[in-house]
């Protein structure tokens, strides 16, 4: 239990490099005041530009790949390592999202964990990944809702993440795969708890889309 704590610990370590903020600060914006007030790769696109959108995509999804290999590193094999080393990245994984979505330096006001968690699902199963990048794009290139394209492969990871463990297309032992179910569901819930004002405009029709101006 030490060293999941401790892997949790770490990986909210990593989740306070808010990639945004630093980008809005290099520009002399901060991003908590402009667009949405989210310091996520989505505000950060609208505010400002294509450019540096993806960087602060890249960066919010290797701060979580980071932390979980940290982990990794350090626990497995080690005296206070017992289960496997899956567990310890989703652990590590969760930590890296609650850092950047509640840093303490910032007010506990951060993103809302996608591209965090999307570096969770990278390094757990290339597989899902793949799989769940298709479906987020085909969404969004459809509907031009980046929010519904979030909560859906988020839902959707959760249930692959269950049907790859239950077939063996995982290398998780049987008796630890609940508790990984169990994480993953935390982690999922957190993105709809984020998520709650564009789910209700969703539902409402007055969700903003890519390319429009904040409503």
């Amino acid at each position: 239990m030490i060293s999941r704590l401790l892997s949790l610990a770490l990986g909210y370590c990593f989740g306070l490099f808010q990639t945004a903020y630093i980008i809005g600060k290099i520009k002399g914006i901060d991003l908590r005041k402009e667009g949405s007030g989210n310091l996520g790769s989505t505000n950060v696109l609208r505010v400002l530009g294509k450019k540096a959108g993806i960087i602060c995509l890249i960066g919010d999804i290797m701060k979580t790949i980071l932390a979980c290999l940290v982990a990794h590193t350090i626990f497995v094999g080690g005296p206070l390592y017992q289960g496997s080393s899956l567990l310890y990245m989703i652990y590590a994984g969760f930590g890296a999202v609650l850092g950047h979505d509640y840093p303490f330096y910032l007010h506990f006001k951060g993103g809302k964990g996608i591209a965090a968690m999307a570096g969770l699902i990278i390094i757990l199963d290339g597989r899902i990944a793949i799989v769940l990048t298709i479906i987020f794009f085909a969404i969004v290139i459809r509907t031009r809702y980046v929010s519904l394209g979030s909560i859906t492969v988020m839902a959707l990871f959760l249930v692959m993440w269950i049907i790859f463990n239950q077939l063996g297309l995982v290398g998780l032992s049987s008796d630890l795969r609940l508790e990984s179910y169990l994480m993953v569901a935390v982690a999922v819930s957190l993105s709809f708890i984020q998520h709650r004002a564009n789910i209700g405009r969703l539902i409402n029709g007055t969700e903003n889309k890519i390319g429009s101006k904040k409503k």
